[in-house]
């Protein structure tokens, strides 16, 4: 499985909304965000608007306008990202293919178990959810080496 990139932004931005909130809850422009990752400002736009439309940050109109999370960051977690991001669609479709080719004319009651390739992929996708669902952006920042949250701060502190 290969997520889209704008998951590990969308995920630094709510890290980044985190620590600067942390200090001085103002919004954050998006255009700023995209000046100081050198990133296109559509891009970084339309990554930021997913996030505002899945409830994880909240967008402040007007002249000192920005971006602040919608809620603490020990309520948002990566799994909310990725969903924000990439939908919420499971990764692996079965799509019943063992019912095809030589197995076409045996009876459907045959097939009535999922079959062992779709048990284990939805197991595999499960772990996987409940990991990501585990981690909060809290954690993420705990985790992540203070000299990163202070050289962040540093690049915003003249909005």
């Amino acid at each position: 499985m290969q997520m889209n990139e704008g998951v590990e932004w969308a995920a630094h931005f709510c890290l980044l909304l985190h620590w600067l909130e942390e200090d001085d809850p103002r919004p954050i422009p998006g255009a700023r965000l995209a000046e100081v990752y050198d990133l296109p400002p559509a891009y970084v736009g339309k990554q930021l608007q997913a996030l505002t439309r899945a409830g994880l940050t909240r967008s402040v109109p007007g002249r000192h306008g920005g971006l602040l999370l919608a809620r603490p960051a020990a309520e948002i977690t990566l799994m909310d990202v990725v969903a924000a991001i990439e939908g919420t669609e499971e990764a692996f479709r079965c799509t019943e293919i063992r019912r095809r080719g030589i197995n076409a004319e045996r009876p459907a009651r045959e097939f009535t178990s999922p079959c062992g390739i779709a048990m284990a992929m939805k197991s595999a996708e499960l772990a996987w959810r409940r990991e990501l669902a585990s981690t909060t952006i809290s954690d993420l920042a705990e985790r992540t080496p203070s000299r990163a949250a202070a050289a962040a701060r540093r690049h915003f502190t003249h909005l």
